[in-house]
C-alpha cells in the first residue's frame, strides 16, 4: 500500500509540472493563464507562444503520461508484484492527468488533459498488445476531426468519445472499458466552456498562418 501511494503522488507530481506556464514565464515573462483563452495547455502554449514552444509544450506533457505509467511504472514493477500491470498503470497514468488537470503547483488549476492523457495511453499500448489499434483508430479519429473543423475542442471531444466505444468493439478489459469512459468524461468536463462556444459558433479555428 504505501508503495502504490508513492508511485501515486509521484505521478500526480510530475503531471503536475505546468509546461505552457513555464515556458510562457521564461520565454516572454508572461502568465499564460492570463493570455489568450487561459488555458494551461499546448493549445494555447501555440497561439500565445508560437509554434515552437508550442509543440514543445505538445511534447513534454505527453511526456509527462509516458513517464508516469511506462518508465515510473517499471521502476515500481518489483515494489508492486502484488498488482497487475495493467492496474498499476491505470493508478499511475489516472495520478499523472489528475495533477495535470489540478496541478498543485498553480492553485490546483491546470490544463485539460488531452497530450498528457495520450502519454498515458501510448505507455499503456506498450503494455497491453490490444491498446496499439485503438490509440491509433483515436489519433485517426482526432485527426480526422481536426482536418475538417480546425477546431482542436471538437477534435478531442469526439476522440474522448471514440474511446470507450473502440475499447468495448475490441473487447478490452472491463477495467480499461472504465478507465477510457472515465478518461472521456474528465475530457468532456474539462471542455465543457469550450462545448458552449461551439454551440454558439464562437469557438476559435486554429490557423497555422502568421498574422
Amino acid at each position: 500500500m504505501l508503495w502504490i501511494i508513492t508511485g501515486s503522488i509521484t505521478s500526480y507530481l510530475i503531471g503536475s509540472i505546468p509546461n505552457a506556464y513555464i515556458f510562457g514565464r521564461l520565454l516572454k515573462g508572461i502568465d499564460i493563464r492570463k493570455e489568450g483563452s487561459g488555458n494551461v495547455g499546448a493549445t494555447n502554449a501555440l497561439r500565445v507562444l508560437g509554434k515552437g514552444p508550442g509543440i514543445a509544450v505538445l511534447a513534454l506533457d505527453i511526456l509527462k503520461g509516458f513517464l508516469a505509467v511506462f518508465v515510473l511504472g517499471s521502476l515500481l514493477a518489483a515494489k508492486l508484484s502484488n498488482i497487475s500491470t495493467e492496474s498499476r498503470s491505470i493508478i499511475l497514468g489516472l495520478s499523472c492527468i489528475c495533477g495535470h488537470n489540478w496541478t498543485i503547483f498553480l492553485g490546483f488549476k491546470g490544463g485539460k488533459g488531452i497530450a498528457t492523457t495520450l502519454g498515458v495511453l501510448i505507455g499503456l499500448a506498450l503494455q497491453i498488445p490490444g491498446l496499439k489499434l485503438i490509440l491509433l483508430m483515436v489519433v485517426i479519429t482526432w485527426l480526422i476531426v481536426f482536418i475538417a473543423a480546425r477546431i482542436v475542442s471538437l477534435a478531442s471531444v469526439i476522440a474522448a468519445i471514440a474511446l470507450p466505444i473502440y475499447i468495448l468493439l475490441f473487447k478490452e478489459s472491463a477495467i480499461l472499458a472504465a478507465l477510457s469512459i472515465l478518461l472521456a468524461l474528465f475530457i468532456i468536463l474539462r471542455h465543457k466552456s469550450n462545448l458552449q462556444r461551439l454551440l454558439k459558433g464562437k469557438e476559435p479555428r486554429l490557423s497555422f498562418k502568421k498574422d
